[in-house]
């Protein structure tokens, strides 16, 4: 069995460009690392340092051995951070999934806080839209999602409503043939296509009639959107951010809308530490809308 401590001298030694420079640093004796890394060499079969040279050089192979050393010694210290917040009562991993409906600078500000208040938290972020992220949740993939409110849930989802709504509003392209009509009606709508949202676990697409194209993502939709394949119901601050100049808002009755925001999770499984204070700084975080 290889140890912690014969892979540790190893990667000091070659970062250091010398056993006596590793030594120092890892407080032993130069002739303690020397034995240390003989020994490994003889564990692992193969020659590390060339020793020919006035300080030892990687070998070829012990370039190699470098790389696979390195990311041992990083999953031993992932591996100590886990169970350490496992001792501690707080969740090693945090995952949750976010609707591109949700204003990115408030997301932003989120990301700053949680890694100053969790800084040995491992965290993942998925893009999910309305049912797809109600999946995620009662498969327990993720433990929170930030979405669209739903008009309903299955019972074993919790869901509580965001500070702020976002809005969403009807986008052509500068050069769609909609621009020009000085009002727009819904019939005017139906007969050109539609670019709309359709998430994996959404069945209602197949019963459609009307011409459409459809992602399930709102980044590819603003994008067939600026191409001026259609209009697209797509969230301002996105546009905003990244469209501004290239697309056109259609001005109708009853658009723009706000939309109310859900956080959701599942009443089957406990939130950590971690997740109950991203819940709680979510729902009181406030953003303007935009305008």
């Amino acid at each position: 069995m290889i140890s912690h401590e014969a892979l540790n001298v190893f990667v000091e030694a070659a970062n250091s460009g010398s056993f006596s420079a590793a030594a120092r640093k890892l407080g032993k004796r130069q002739s303690t690392v020397s034995e240390a890394i003989a020994n490994l060499e003889i564990d692992l079969g193969v020659s590390l340092f060339d020793r020919r040279t006035r300080r030892p050089t990687l070998t070829a192979q012990g370039r190699s051995m470098l790389v696979h050393a390195q990311q041992v010694l990083e999953a031993q210290h992932r591996l100590s951070i886990a169970a350490r917040l496992l001792v501690g009562g707080q969740e090693a991993q945090l995952s949750f999934a976010l609707s591109d409906t949700y204003q990115s600078n408030v997301f932003e500000v989120m990301l700053k806080k949680i890694e100053q208040r969790f800084p040995d938290l491992q965290l993942e972020c998925l893009i999910a839209e309305d049912h797809d992220a109600v999946e995620l949740v009662q498969e327990n993939r993720v433990q929170l999602a930030l979405i669209t409110a739903q008009a309903e849930y299955p019972p074993d989802i919790s869901f509580d409503t965001l500070s702020d709504p976002s809005e969403i509003g009807l986008f052509v392209s500068a050069g769609h043939a909609l621009t020009n009509q000085s009002t727009i009606s819904n019939a005017m709508l139906s007969a050109t296509r539609e670019l709309r949202l359709n998430t994996f676990a959404d069945d209602a697409y197949s019963k459609r009639t009307s011409l459409s194209w459809s992602s399930s993502n709102y980044l590819i939709l603003l994008e067939m959107t600026e191409l001026g394949f259609g209009w697209a119901k797509l969230p301002r601050w996105l546009v905003k951010r990244f469209a501004e100049t290239k697309l056109v808002e259609l001005r109708t009755g009853g658009w723009p809308r706000q939309i109310p925001m859900h956080v959701i999770w599942s009443r089957q499984h406990n939130l950590g530490p971690a997740a109950c204070w991203m819940r709680d700084n979510f729902l009181t975080s406030t953003v303007e809308l935009q305008t």
